[in-house]
């Protein structure tokens, strides 16, 4: 068996680092499909698995920096493109990279979106609260026998009838 290079240790790090991203891309995309139809009651597992993928994708982060400082290459985007140059006949770690950050870009939008929608089921939930417990009154508005709107302030029930 041929020993592991750093090469190789590279490529294998961001293709395992793809692979996860992809996943974590799948899971945004389900939990926004739940969002989307009102079944926020899965939400916690959604959470956890992307809290477990998240770890993971650190772990994979933390290991890609060591590997390339170790070489002598700056851990940012600088420091892969000199990496991607150096190591040319590794010519698929360049597009590898490239989808990544794509796969990124992409998650970094559906999270986005999923914390819209999810503020908004919380608003609309804390209106219903509101609604049901009855702190909303004065600010839902009511119609006299004129037709026009009221305050509830200056409306008493024996007002109505």
């Amino acid at each position: 068996m041929a020993p592991i290079t750093p090469i190789a240790d590279f490529k294998k790090i961001l293709q395992s680092e793809f692979e996860l991203v992809r996943q974590f891309v799948t899971v945004l995309e389900r939990e926004q499909d739940n969002l989307s139809q009102g079944k926020i009651d899965r939400l916690a597992d959604f959470a956890e698995q992307k809290g477990a993928l998240a770890a993971k994708l650190n772990e994979l982060a933390e290991k890609r920096v060591e590997l390339l400082c170790k070489q002598g290459f700056s851990y940012d985007k600088q420091g892969i493109e000199s990496w991607c140059s150096k190591n040319s006949e590794m010519q698929d770690v360049p597009k590898l990279w490239s989808d990544i950050l794509a796969l990124a870009a992409e998650a970094r939008e559906l999270n986005r979106l999923n914390g819209d929608l999810i503020r908004i089921h919380m608003q609309h939930n804390s209106k219903a609260l509101e609604i049901l417990l009855g702190s909303n009154r004065s600010s839902l508005p009511l119609y006299g026998p004129d037709g026009q709107s009221t305050s509830t302030e200056s409306r008493r029930i024996n007002d109505a009838a």
